[in-house]
């Protein structure tokens, strides 16, 4: 019992010593206001949408997503430079990278970047907020408004369509619940089961055509 206590301490500091990745965003006026998005290195990543969220959303990064994001913040040398691009715009929302990896921690605050990289990291978690928000979307139409379940599921695959969710597999779930469920409309339910089947069943990649 004591060494399997040890090895559970042993792997809780393991998994706290991973790097991991930290971005906010502040933006007074808009909806969400507030978003939070820890990522650490295993992928697992925390979504929040207010400063006091105890609604806290857990999700699992693919092996590509994590890495892509890992390798962006390698280019911005883990944020010890400023990436503000110092010119004259609008208010865009302060925004803020942060890395941490034990006693190291780095951490720049921003409006607006030029840098090609900063741009990149950005849209990757603007990618993951987006997703979360059309999730809470999708799952609160679920629950008290399922006339509105249609229109949830049709703003999902206008969102898949345009590659801008991540962490897909987290929707099969719900679009199951709501496919076999005939509460729901017919076309909500033959809507959530298409896409489902496009989660689980991925085109295969275009060949490249031959010249």
């Amino acid at each position: 019992m004591i060494r399997i206590f040890a090895i559970s301490v042993l792997l809780c500091a393991v998994i706290s010593a991973a790097p991991r990745l930290y971005y906010s965003k502040y933006f007074k006026g808009s909806v969400p206001e507030f978003a939070a998005i820890t990522v650490e290195r295993s992928g697992q990543t925390t979504y929040q949408d207010a400063k006091d969220d105890d609604n806290t959303i857990h999700v699992q990064l693919t092996e590509a997503e994590t890495q892509e994001i890992f390798d962006l913040a390698d280019k911005l040398d883990h944020f010890q430079h400023p990436i503000e691009s110092g010119l004259k715009v609008a208010n865009m929302g302060t925004k803020t990278f942060r890395f941490e990896n034990e006693a190291e921690k780095h951490e720049v605050q921003f409006n607006y970047s030029i840098d090609t990289t900063a741009q990149a990291l950005l849209d990757c978690f603007e990618k993951i907020g987006e997703t979360e928000q059309d999730f809470i979307a999708l799952d609160r139409a679920a629950h008290y408004d399922k006339l509105g379940v249609n229109d949830a599921l049709l703003l999902l695959e206008i969102s898949m369509d345009r590659k801008r969710v991540v962490a897909v597999q987290q929707f099969l779930p719900l679009l199951d619940r709501i496919g076999k469920n005939e509460s729901y409309l017919h076309i909500a339910r033959e809507r959530a089961s298409n896409l489902a089947d496009a989660i689980r069943k991925p085109p295969p990649p275009q060949e490249k055509a031959q010249q």
